[in-house]
Order: structure tokens, then sequence, then C-alpha cells
């Protein structure tokens, strides 16, 4: 016989289950992030996982825990894969969660406020929708079928913004409503967001946000990593390295950065971002979430050069049978 697949919420409601699940988690994270050196030891102090470059620590695993009670509990049986402790729920289920408890985990044991919990909504392996909770900026990003939002603002364009509208097929009590949400700043974010770049000045006017490359990019690539990294420093305005997969693709998504280049990825690094990019009316280059390789592009944005780059990287990559 047949199994019976259990229905699965609409994005919408997806959506504001993940809003709610993610803003859950930011008064105790905010909260340890500035407490710092108060912190105790026995909470605060990072653990290796592959190398000292890849942290965690027991906020990170209590994050993740409370991420998977959250979620579980509004649509029982769904699947939960954590970077921490992987996957959770039942295996049949056609929704499943890919969450990252705390998305830059170093800067989040440094003092340095990059970091975020993000979560993504995937049904039948596609992404429908995802939120991306900032704890020390007080902000959350999420998205869905209809669009992209920074709290109750869409992100239609990198310089608009609308509030919402309503899904009108679902009633308020389909769901749970989302956490409420500090902005630090209350001016729209057609104020607050940053114009587009000149276009007489092309690539030279665009800002970078990339990790590459990494240690592990160094050792499997040697000086020709160096040298592409150089190149890309001398095409763009700025080549920033921020350590936080899901806040670089909502910096994007909102144009506050024009591209994004993602190299040795993980789908809890990306997926929320890739969703809300695209909801945004962003582009995603390289396939789906789960591509180590792609670049991301805010909307309206061109990137030539880091994308010869990432194909420069990927044709090595291959080449090494890595």
């Amino acid at each position: 016989m047949a199994r019976d697949l259990p229905s699965t919420p609409s994005p919408a409601v997806l959506r504001r289950v993940a809003v709610d699940a993610a803003a859950g988690c930011v008064p105790a994270l905010r909260a340890a992030f500035r407490a710092g050196p108060c912190v105790p030891t026995t909470a605060a102090h990072p653990s290796l996982k592959t190398n000292h470059h890849d942290l965690v620590t027991e906020y990170d695993r209590a994050t993740e825990a409370a991420l998977v009670r959250a979620l579980t509990d509004a649509v029982p049986g769904s699947q939960v894969l954590g970077e921490e402790t992987g996957a959770h729920g039942d295996p049949h289920h056609p929704l499943r969660w890919i969450v990252d408890p705390i998305d830059g985990t170093s800067n989040f044991t440094h003092g340095f406020a990059m970091f975020s919990v993000s979560i993504a909504a995937e049904v039948d392996g596609e992404l429908v929708a995802a939120a991306i909770a900032d704890p020390a900026a007080g902000q959350v990003f999420s998205s869905d079928h209809t669009g992209a939002w920074l709290a109750d603002l869409r992100l239609s364009s990198p310089n608009t913004a609308v509030p919402p509208c309503p899904d009108s097929s679902e009633k308020a009590s389909d769901a749970p409503e989302a956490a409420a949400v500090v902005v630090t700043d209350e001016r729209p974010l057609a104020e607050v967001s940053r114009p587009a770049p000149d276009a007489a000045l092309g690539e030279h006017g665009l800002n970078l946000v990339t990790s590459y490359p990494a240690g592990e990019a160094l050792a499997l690539e040697g000086s020709a990593a160096l040298e592409r990294f150089g190149e890309l420093v001398r095409t763009y305005a700025t080549v920033r390295r921020t350590v936080s997969g899901a806040l670089e693709l909502a910096y994007t998504a909102a144009g506050w950065a024009d591209a994004a280049l993602y190299v040795d990825t993980k789908p809890w690094d990306v997926a929320a971002g890739v969703h809300l990019l695209r909801a945004a009316g962003g582009t995603w280059v390289g396939g789906d979430h789960t591509t180590p390789f792609a670049l991301a592009l805010a909307p309206g944005r061109s990137a030539p050069t880091a994308l010869r780059v990432l194909d420069d990287i990927i044709r090595t990559r291959l080449t090494a049978g890595t």
C-alpha cells in the first residue's frame, strides 16, 4: 500500500514559522554576545570541529536544539538538517528545514557583530521559504513565494521597500504570529539602502563579499588562490570578508553588497540566503543551494570578473579531483 504523505503548510505559513523560530533565539544570543568575557567559560569557550578555523560553542548546540523543537512542534514530523547535530524527524516527510544555529561562530566568539540564525524551508528538494535573524543588529530578513522582507518592509529592489501584502488565501490563525523584531533604524529601507553604483565605473564601483581564499582553498590551490584574490581586490571597489554566508546573502538581497563569491560551502551556509536573494530579484549563479561553488548577485548587478574567477576555481578543483 502506498504511504500517505503528510500535508505541508504553504510557503507563507512556513515563512512565519521560520521567522518565529529564528527571532525566538535572538534574546539569548544577544545577551550572550554582549556579556563577552562574563559569559561562563563552559558555555562560551569554543571547541574545534574540523580545524582551528571551524569553531563550535555550547550556544551553537543549544540554539540548534531550540530550533529543532520549535520547527518540529510547528510542523510535526518535518525533517530538520542542522549544521551541528545532523538530521532529525521523519525522513519521508516532504518538508525539510535546513538550519545554521550560529552562522559566523568565530565572529560570535571573538566579539565581532556579524553572525546570524539561518533557517530555510525545503519541500521535496525545492526551497520555498526562509528566515535569517541578525541578533546583533536586531534585524530579521525573510522570504516566501511572494517576495522578500526586512522586518515588515518588502525588498522589491535594492532601493525600494513596500509593506508586505498579506496572503488572502490564508487566515491569520493558520500559523503563529511572527515574533516582534527590533529594527535599529526605523527609516524606510528606501532611505537606508545603498544607491546603485555608478554605471560608468562598471565593476570598479561594486563591493564584493567573500571568504575566499580560506585555509582549505590555500592548501588545495596554493599561490593560485592568492593570485585570484589579488585580481578580485584590484577589480572591485571593496572586497570584504565577513564569514557569515547567510548575512552576506541577506545584504546582497538588500543591495547593501553587490556580489558574494562562495567556495566550499555547505547547504546550511547558504540555503536560507539563496531563497531570500532570489525572492528579492537577485541571481544565484552555479546551481542550487547544495552547490559548494556559486556567485550571488544583487538585483541588477553583474560581476564578470568574479564569475571568471569562480569558473577558474571550479576547473582547478575538477582537475585536481577535489
